[in-house]
C-alpha cells in the first residue's frame, strides 16, 4: 500500500490536508480514497475552525485513477478484483461532495493544478476555491463515454449556471483559472507561489470569526439555495435566536462597546 497519500497538517486553528500522489496528478486510488475520508472524518471531530484542501506537484486532483480502476477490474492489482460499481461507490468517491458539504468546518479549496473529473467535484464541495494562474478545471466525463459523476451534475449548475455547465459537461474541454473566475467558478486566482499563502491568509480571516457562528453560517447559506425566501428569512431567524445566547455573541457585543480585539472560545 502506498503511505502518506494524504498529508494532514494543523497551521493554528486552520488543517491543511494535501492529496500527495504528485506523479499520477493526485488522481484517486483506493488509498487515496481511504485516506481522504479519514482526514475529513477527523478535520469533522477536531477543534479545527477551517480545512483547506489542495494537492502537491502539478495537479489538484486529476479524478479517479482510471488505470487502477481498469487493474482492479481485471483482477491484476493488489487486494480483491472488483466490478466497477463496487470501486466507484464502494470506495466512495462519490460520496465526497456530501461530506464535505456536510462537514461542519467551512472548506476551502486551494487548486494548484488540474482539477477533473472527481478531482473537480472536490473543487466544487469546498464553501470557497482559490485558484492558481496554474488551475485547470474540466469535466471531462464525456470523453470517458460517462456521464457527470461525484454530484457534478448538481454542483456545476448552482455555481456557473445551466448553460455553461451543459457546455462544460458537453465537451469535457479544459478551462484557464481565468475563464473559470469569469464565470463564478472560482472566487480568485492568484499567482501559482502565493496560493497556499492566500488561502492561509483567508482561511485566518474566518477561523478568527466565532466558530459556531462561521459553521452555522455555512448551513445557513447551504439551505438558503433550497428554500423560499420566506424559508430563508425564517432559518436565519431561528439561528440566530440561537447564536445570540453564546458566550462568543455575548463576547463580540462586550468587545465593540469596549473598543478590543474579541476572543472567541466557540462556546
Amino acid at each position: 500500500m502506498a503511505e502518506n497519500v494524504v498529508l494532514v497538517e494543523r497551521i493554528g486553528a486552520v488543517t491543511v490536508v494535501t492529496l500527495n500522489r504528485p506523479e499520477k496528478l493526485n488522481a484517486m486510488d483506493r488509498d487515496l480514497t481511504r485516506e481522504l475520508h479519514q482526514a475529513i472524518a477527523g478535520v469533522g471531530e477536531s477543534d479545527a475552525r477551517v480545512l483547506v484542501i489542495t494537492g502537491a506537484g502539478r495537479g489538484f486532483c486529476s479524478g479517479a485513477d482510471v488505470g487502477d480502476i481498469r487493474n482492479r477490474t481485471e483482477g491484476k492489482g493488489e487486494g480483491p478484483t472488483m466490478s466497477l460499481d463496487w470501486w466507484l461507490k464502494g470506495r466512495s468517491i462519490v460520496d465526497f461532495a456530501p461530506r464535505l458539504q456536510e462537514l461542519p468546518q467551512p472548506v476551502i479549496a486551494a487548486v494548484n493544478g488540474v482539477a477533473a473529473g472527481a478531482g473537480l467535484t472536490l473543487a466544487l464541495a469546498a464553501d470557497i476555491r482559490i485558484a492558481s494562474d496554474q488551475a485547470r478545471f474540466s469535466s471531462l466525463f464525456i470523453r470517458r463515454s460517462l456521464t457527470p459523476d461525484a454530484g457534478v451534475s448538481y454542483l456545476l449548475p448552482r455555481l456557473v449556471g445551466p448553460g455553461l455547465a451543459a457546455e462544460m459537461a458537453l465537451t469535457g474541454a479544459m478551462y484557464d483559472a481565468s475563464w473559470c473566475a469569469s464565470v463564478g467558478l472560482v472566487n480568485r486566482v492568484v499567482p501559482h507561489d502565493r496560493l497556499l499563502p492566500e488561502a492561509l491568509a483567508l482561511a485566518d480571516t474566518i477561523a478568527a470569526n466565532p466558530p459556531i457562528a462561521a459553521r452555522v453560517t455555512k448551513q445557513v447559506l447551504q439551505r438558503g439555495l433550497h428554500s423560499t425566501l420566506q424559508q430563508a428569512i425564517d432559518n436565519e431567524s431561528y439561528y440566530n435566536t440561537w447564536l445570540v445566547k453564546t458566550d462568543d455573541s455575548r463576547e463580540a457585543v462586550a468587545a465593540f462597546f469596549e473598543k478590543r480585539s474579541p476572543v472567541f472560545k466557540g462556546r
